[in-house]
């Protein structure tokens, strides 16, 4: 099992890439933590887990509440004794131009964001250190690289969340930890939809996005978690401060 004897926290574990990726880190021998404001279903992710065979806890928060990441982190640490890895999921949109967009829904999406990105990654980076090393993943968006229309606060929100990993990285290289960014396409989540729901025609919507794919398809999460694996996991042990996309062909397009 790649993620065997490991800890690992998963922000935004209650449904969608966060919560395929809890499943199948739990699936290779990680112990799980789930954060997520949504206790419902971050307890049906655990119970998943728990059915399985894996071990999981609950920590329901918000992840851009200063002061609940080093509360839970310790928590972990007191059940667990470690933090191996970190996967930052949690993300929130609300779709919208800069002059659509009010400061508050601009200031919401930055706080779940980048303020749950660095929020989490300030609270286990000590642990990381004073055991030897750790792996954080980040996630960021295709958009963040192409750029997009009608998203501006989430898509300057996953922007800055590729410069801060790229800075964690090198940052805490000597501390053995690394940092690499997830760029995912458009991947089937209840956030995606939503975010089509939004759409005067969401059909529409969806079938823009599916076009925007060469591979003509909207992702799945699992596949998204496959690849957190890989750069949580010792494969790739060479890596830190990059960007891996799984986007369907996007980019390239």
């Amino acid at each position: 099992m790649r993620l065997a004897n490991k800890v690992a926290v998963i922000t935004g574990g209650g449904s969608g890439i966060g919560r395929a990726t809890a499943l199948l880190f739990a699936r290779e021998g990680a112990r799980i933590t789930l954060v997520d404001r949504d206790e419902t279903g971050a307890e049906e992710t655990a119970a998943m887990i728990v059915a399985a065979g894996g071990e999981a806890m609950v920590r329901v928060s918000d992840v851009g509440e200063p002061g609940t990441a080093d509360r839970d982190a310790a928590a972990v640490v007191e059940r667990f004794g470690r933090i191996d890895v970190l996967f930052t999921a949690a993300g929130f949109s609300v779709g919208g131009t800069i002059l659509t967009t009010s400061p508050e829904d601009w200031d919401r999406v930055f706080r779940a964001n980048v303020g749950g990105t660095w929020l989490w990654a300030r609270a286990v980076v000590p642990h990381m250190r004073q055991q030897g090393g750790g792996a954080i993943v980040t996630t960021a968006s295709q958009f963040a690289i192409a750029g997009g229309a009608g998203n501006a606060a989430y898509i300057a929100a996953k922007g800055a969340i590729l410069s801060l990993t790229r800075t964690m990285a090198l940052d805490f290289a000597a501390d053995r930890i690394r940092v690499n960014a997830l760029a995912p396409g458009a991947i089937d989540t209840p956030m995606l939809r939503r975010s089509f729901g939004r759409a005067a025609d969401p059909a529409a919507a969806e079938a823009k996005s599916v076009a925007r794919h060469p591979l003509a398809r909207l992702g799945r999460p699992e596949e998204i978690a496959e690849a957190a694996l890989y750069l949580a996991g010792d494969a790739a042990s060479f890596t830190t401060g990059t960007t891996l996309a799984v986007d369907g062909g996007w980019l390239a397009g």
